[in-house]
């Protein structure tokens, strides 16, 4: 029986308006930082998934690099860039508050809190979810089992009960599964391909009409 359905956040309800590399670089440039890839920022990313802000991730990436610029200013601007690109996909605020008519509905999202958080008040989702945890307030990240956990205790219920949504196929749809969930698995325009794992797969345009009817199947 489904009682729940948790969601991840990034790709998954909401999207930038920019692409992420193009975000950086304005950031990078923003803070007078040395030029940085997407992949080394996801690199980084992965070795601190349990922090307050994205200081330590920024410190982490201008270690080795000749530069006065600084991790928290670099941090901010980055933050800053987000914020101010960010939009939900089309129907997806609609789609939350009915299917808690329903479920309890949960948000676990990978990051550092302050980065997420931030994320959750520029699209006034503070009160859109029955919980929502991110990472950085946990002992560990997605894919760990525990993170699953974590928001399964928070709503009151057993990971079996739990359905998840997300994009990515480490994170998200081992993590979830491995954990006891259900996953359903969103598909990108570039991909990653669908997982065998996931009980079913959606376009990341047809998250607000599809994922409900998948979740009434599933009861």
């Amino acid at each position: 029986m489904v009682r729940a359905v948790v969601f991840d956040l990034d790709y998954t309800l909401a999207v930038p308006t920019r692409d992420r590399e193009t975000l950086l670089r304005e950031a990078v440039d923003a803070a007078d930082a040395p030029a940085l890839t997407r992949e080394e920022y996801l690199a980084a990313h992965s070795r601190n998934l349990t922090r307050e802000s994205r200081e330590p991730i920024f410190a982490d990436l201008l270690e080795d690099r000749v530069t006065d610029a600084d991790p928290e200013t670099l941090a901010t601007a980055y933050r800053e860039t987000i914020a101010d690109a960010l939009e939900p996909l089309p129907g997806v605020e609609a789609m939350l508050a009915d299917l808690r008519t329903e479920y309890r509905v949960g948000l676990l999202t990978n990051g550092p809190v302050r980065a997420q958080r931030d994320k959750l008040e520029t699209l006034g989702w503070e009160e859109a979810f029955d919980a929502a945890l991110v990472t950085g307030e946990l002992e560990a990240g997605k894919p760990d089992p525990r993170a699953f956990d974590a928001i399964a205790s928070e709503l009151g219920v057993a990971p079996a009960e739990a359905v998840y949504v997300g994009d990515d196929v480490e994170a998200d749809v081992y993590g979830a599964t491995n954990a006891g969930m259900a996953v359903v698995q969103v598909l990108l325009e570039d991909g990653p391909e669908s997982d065998q794992r996931a009980v079913a797969h959606v376009d990341q345009r047809e998250v607000a009409t599809a994922v409900p009817e998948i979740v009434a199947t599933l009861e």
